[in-house]
């Protein structure tokens, strides 16, 4: 007999929107104004996962050779230290380079990346690969079909006060200096509720156990979800299980339901902060100290340049490429992982699914 499920709660929390998804609403309003030398009070966009968004626009201005608006960032009800900021996007031209027909840059209020480790280089404005490609896709079927126009078109993203809220952040202990980032993988940003978290693993958990799979794959993150379902295109779409930061709970529920060799998939840092033992990978519930790494290192006989690396280093993510993902480091820190795992769950033979930063397993 199906298991009965949940019924989900009457008031919903409510989604928002990524400052990735704002600055490319921002830029193609001020495009379409740039083209149109009219005022628009409102765009469209598509966003990552296939749907399209609209947002309204402030502070319109504009002229022959430059434009302006911003979007105010509504994050739902996610408490995130970005929700009511104003992003702000100029279009504008500058003489064409070859090969150059858009270029994007940041402005006051968005931080210049100074560490390696991250997904920007050093020397870069912190407007990370996703949001980039959404502020270039969403201008240019603007620029290509009304402005035929032998300049490149440059486009410049802002917040005002975005210095001030990255005080509230962890961005200048990763090298992140003068302001925020412009993020995003979907455009949309998901509430962070404990309650709203580990309700959603329970029935989807549920749904698993009733569709009889014999076990699933819990992911941090939907880009590690990705990359585990292509690793694994045999597992059926109900064992795969967003957890989330909420490891310990997932794997306990998971022991629960019977479920005892659930799949792990997530990339390394989130991998790191497992084995070190913590309940929840949030950055506000976990603090990741790499000297636990580097200790563990130096007793498994790694050489000095591994240590020195792991002491020297910003990120975990800086050590994972700069180790080249080595298979015996790798399988160090998941054997920690697995052990950490039992712990939260005894009885329980966590499989660890470490996902690179291209979307791919690491082998």
């Amino acid at each position: 007999m199906t298991k009965e499920l949940r019924a989900a709660p009457s008031t919903p929390l409510r989604s928002g929107y990524t400052t990735g998804a704002c600055a490319a609403a921002a830029a193609k309003g001020a495009v379409r104004m740039l083209a149109a030398q009219t005022t628009q009070s409102e765009v469209s966009i598509d966003l990552p996962g296939g749907t399209t968004a609209t947002f309204a626009l402030h502070g319109q201005t504009f002229s022959t050779d430059e434009a302006r608006c911003f979007v105010v960032k509504d994050a739902g009800d996610d408490p995130d230290i970005t929700n009511g900021a104003e992003v702000h996007a100029t279009a504008s031209f500058l003489p064409r380079k070859e090969g150059e027909t858009i270029t994007i840059t940041g402005g006051i209020g968005i931080g210049k990346v100074t560490k390696p480790g991250l997904a920007v280089p050093p020397g870069e404005w912190a407007i990370n690969p996703v949001p980039r490609r959404m502020i270039e896709q969403s201008v240019r079927s603007v620029f290509s079909s009304l402005i035929p126009h032998p300049s490149t078109l440059h486009i410049a993203i802002s917040i005002p006060d975005g210095e001030e809220r990255a005080k509230k952040t962890l961005n200048a202990r990763l090298g992140i200096i003068g302001g925020l980032s412009i993020l995003g993988t979907t455009g949309i940003v998901r509430p962070i509720s404990v309650k709203a978290w580990t309700d959603t693993i329970d029935a989807a958990l549920d749904v698993a156990k009733a569709c009889g799979c014999e076990t699933v794959i819990l992911s941090t993150g939907r880009s590690s979800e990705v990359a585990a379902q292509h690793h694994f295109p045999h597992f059926p779409e109900e064992a795969c299980i967003m957890m989330g930061d909420h490891v310990a709970y997932a794997l306990q529920a998971c022991s629960r339901r019977g479920f005892m060799r659930p799949v792990v998939a997530c990339q390394f840092a989130k991998l790191l902060k497992i084995a070190c033992g913590y309940e929840n990978t949030h950055a506000a519930a976990s603090e990741l100290d790499l000297g636990i790494l580097r200790g563990w290192a130096e007793a498994a006989g790694f050489p000095a340049a591994y240590l020195a690396l792991i002491s020297n280093a910003n990120t975990a993510r800086e050590i994972a490429v700069a180790t080249g993902f080595d298979r015996a480091f790798m399988k160090l820190v998941a054997d920690r992982a697995r052990s950490a795992a039992a712990v939260h769950a005894p009885g329980i033979q966590a499989q660890p699914l470490l996902c690179g930063y291209d979307g791919l397993i690491i082998e």
